[in-house]
């Protein structure tokens, strides 16, 4: 098992420095940032590009690992993804990860659009996420060049010169759910990300969620293996912060939520364990936010959890 953390982009990076290399300092193995134009009740707030942040924390880290939970074909292209991907890769010496999922209706999914335009269907985004996922990973393994004719994308003799640091391309990070992002999970994925069942969060258990989270498993399982691949070749990671655990409302009244204790939080993990999960993933606080978190127990949970799941 290991932790890592999300710090949002919201951070002028002379405070947001501080809070990267504390990040490090504390032990997480990964700490990623979300890749948005804006997200939910931060809009009207500072929020900065995911890409830019992570090239200053590469600098401003040493060994921890760096990465976006997640990037969307919202607003990206493949082609010039992949170039500040390998820009990131080596500005960090080999340190990235790259979250990747279809994308939701957020602010992504429609600040780019004219007056007249609809933001893509559910089916829409699939579509891309099946088109854009296979010419990534063609861009990042073959940089001396890359020729493509899609529905949705095109390259021509697109260059990726050196290419990665790690080969033979940065890990992918497939989140998905469905039938189809799992297909791309198990076929390009070395890790697959969950954030568990939405629709469980405001009427659901724990334990539904549990149950729910069980069955995602086993349907990556089956996409692994109809790909051909065995399963446990893939991390799982799980981000928190949006199963019934973490709603005021349906903790566990004995515990209270997974951040607001050590003991809360290694009942959570402990059970998210023992399902096969690799990776759990916690947000770092934000005072009056939905993350926010009393920062000493963070910064325990951080230091003294892992040695109680081993």
């Amino acid at each position: 098992m290991r932790l890592s953390t999300v710090i949002l982009p919201i951070h002028r990076w002379g405070e947001g420095q501080k809070v990267w290399q504390h990040a490090e300092d504390l032990g997480f193995h990964t700490a990623y940032t979300y890749d948005h134009l804006s997200w939910r009740t931060f809009r009207d707030g500072p929020w900065f590009g995911a890409v830019p942040t992570l090239t200053a924390a590469a600098t401003a880290t040493q060994s921890m690992r760096l990465g976006t939970l997640v990037t969307s074909p919202n607003f990206r292209h493949p082609v010039t993804l992949a170039k500040e991907l390998i820009t990131l890769d080596d500005i960090s010496e080999g340190r990235i990860t790259l979250g990747i999922g279809a994308g939701g209706n957020g602010f992504d999914a429609t600040t780019l659009l004219k007056g007249d335009e609809e933001p893509w269907t559910p089916r829409e985004r699939a579509d891309r996420f099946g088109e854009f996922v296979p010419l990534l990973d063609k861009l990042l393994r073959e940089p001396a060049g890359t020729t493509h004719e899609g529905r949705f994308y095109a390259a021509s003799e697109a260059r990726n010169v050196p290419g990665c640091v790690q080969r033979p391309r940065l890990p992918f990070a497939v989140a998905a759910t469905g039938p189809r992002g799992l297909k791309l999970a198990a076929r390009f994925g070395q890790a697959w990300v969950t954030t568990g069942d939405p629709k469980l969060y405001e009427s659901g258990t724990p334990e539904q969620s549990v149950e729910a989270v069980a069955g995602q498993l086993g349907n990556l399982g089956k996409a692994c293996a109809e790909a051909g691949r065995d399963a446990a070749e893939l991390d799982k990671i799980l981000l928190t912060g949006f199963t019934p655990d973490f709603n005021p409302a349906l903790a566990a009244p004995r515990l209270g939520r997974p951040l607001d204790s050590l003991d809360a939080f290694v009942d959570f993990a402990g059970r998210h364990a023992e399902l096969g999960f690799t990776e759990i993933v916690v947000h770092w606080p934000i005072a009056e936010s939905v993350f926010a978190a009393d920062q000493a127990v963070f910064e325990r949970i951080a230091t003294e959890a892992l040695a109680q799941l081993r």
